[in-house]
């Protein structure tokens, strides 16, 4: 008896501390499902934009790629007003297309808002490049980005984009028909690698460098299927061969003591207070994001630069959610002939005043815009005034319009034919 009745209290005991854990747990629970009942319903009395979300999970993906872009914002822009919401390429999307809106999400309060990628594109190009974050590292990078593209750093280099777009142009008088697209990116490309290694490298290993990054590129727009025989698996392949080849490009610098030249320079030669520099991964991971963004024109990267809110911000009476993609419409914004009267027209003169704040922003604005314009102007003023001064052209076959792939191309390449002065 005594062993029974020293048993039964100390079971009551555990059966009402059970009872009273499950209580609990159950009040928190309701307390957590209430506290996220009131903050959507919170949510909810802030309106979201106008707009349509599209079909379940593709949203209004497949009317943008089968329809002009410019055309498919322009609708619903004319339709739901100068901020609207959408659902494309897989998230919700708020669209914006004033300058006031672009003010905000870009400078006034571009700490609530992130730069995002497709993940596929982070592989490619490299987790710790500097456009896939913010905050000081980005500060850091961009600040070192920035310093080799600056006009007195550039100086030395004019000769050598010069050689560059000679070289280009000098072909032309061979060939009866030239496809300018694949002429412009040649050229662009070129500047970007001697931009990026200087010209002091073995021509070999730049030209390795050159074919690797080729076979990388061609899968930047592909599904993200790391599968054998897949264009991702093969340009995933290419960017791992590529790491590596710059890598041993900065072995080979370390060891000769060589850090300058290039951004690749720049990027060996920075310490932080502590006396402790990039790793290998973070410079290689930099000098191919600069090559990305160097090639394929700054203009058409920003056109599909989403921004994330990284917290529920409002803007004109509307609820940005956090986590929703944010995308500026630069192109509304440029073509607005609110701000440029007749914007089809091809009219320098309408720049010898400069425009309204906000309004013409062709490498972005605030903490993430291009780091590399002063080189972007400076690779199209040598080629410019070298085409303008060497031959007389004419478009062939007249203008097949553009194409999108999302960026915007020519169609067919603009093929056109050139007369030497």
């Amino acid at each position: 008896m005594p062993l029974s009745s020293s048993i039964f209290p100390s079971s009551v005991y555990v059966d009402e501390s059970s009872l009273v854990i499950t209580i609990t747990s159950v009040v928190v629970a309701l307390l957590v499902v209430l506290f996220q009942w009131r903050l959507h319903q919170k949510k909810q009395r802030r309106k979201l934009p106008p707009g349509s979300m599209g079909w379940p999970y593709i949203g209004e993906t497949l009317r943008l790629y089968t329809e002009n872009p410019n055309s498919f914002f322009a609708t619903r822009q004319n339709k739901y007003g100068e901020i609207f919401k959408t659902h494309i390429l897989g998230c919700p999307c708020v669209m914006i297309s004033s300058p006031e809106a672009a003010r905000m999400v870009l400078v006034s309060k571009a700490h609530m808002f992130k730069p995002t990628y497709p993940p596929s594109k982070e592989r490619m190009i490299g987790p710790d490049a500097l456009f896939f974050h913010q905050g000081p590292y980005h500060s850091t990078l961009k600040r070192l980005v920035q310093s080799s593209f600056m006009p007195s750093a550039l100086r030395p280099t004019v000769s050598h984009i010069e050689l560059l777009a000679l070289q280009i142009l000098s072909s032309w008088t061979s060939e009866k028909s030239i496809n300018t697209l694949e002429h412009m990116k040649r050229y662009a490309f070129d500047v970007a690698i001697m931009s990026a290694f200087g010209d002091k490298e073995e021509p070999s290993e730049i030209e390795a460098i050159k074919l690797l990054y080729q076979r990388l590129e061609k899968g930047y727009n592909s599904m993200p299927l790391d599968l054998p025989g897949t264009l991702f698996h093969k340009s995933m392949k290419a960017r791992r061969e590529l790491s590596e080849q710059v890598r041993r490009l900065i072995e080979k610098r370390r060891e000769n003591k060589r850090e300058e030249g290039g951004l690749l320079g720049v990027l060996l030669g920075a310490k932080d207070q502590k006396r402790n520099g990039l790793s290998d991964s973070q410079i290689a991971d930099n000098i191919i994001g600069v090559i990305f963004a160097a090639t394929d024109t700054t203009a058409s990267v920003l056109t599909w630069l989403l921004k994330e809110a990284v917290q529920d911000v409002e803007y004109d009476g509307y609820l940005i959610p956090k986590g929703w993609k944010v995308l500026p419409l630069f192109r509304r914004i440029h073509h607005s002939p609110d701000f440029f009267p007749e914007p089809e027209k091809f009219d320098p003169s309408r720049f010898e005043v400069a425009p309204k704040p906000y309004t013409f922003m062709p490498f972005g604005n605030g903490v993430h815009s291009c780091p590399g314009s002063e080189l972007a102007k400076l690779e199209m003023l040598i080629l410019l005034h070298h085409l303008t001064t060497s031959f007389r052209w004419e478009v062939e076959g007249g203008e097949e319009g553009i194409q999108y792939g999302p960026f915007p191309v020519p169609k067919k390449g603009l093929l056109i034919r050139v007369t030497p002065v």
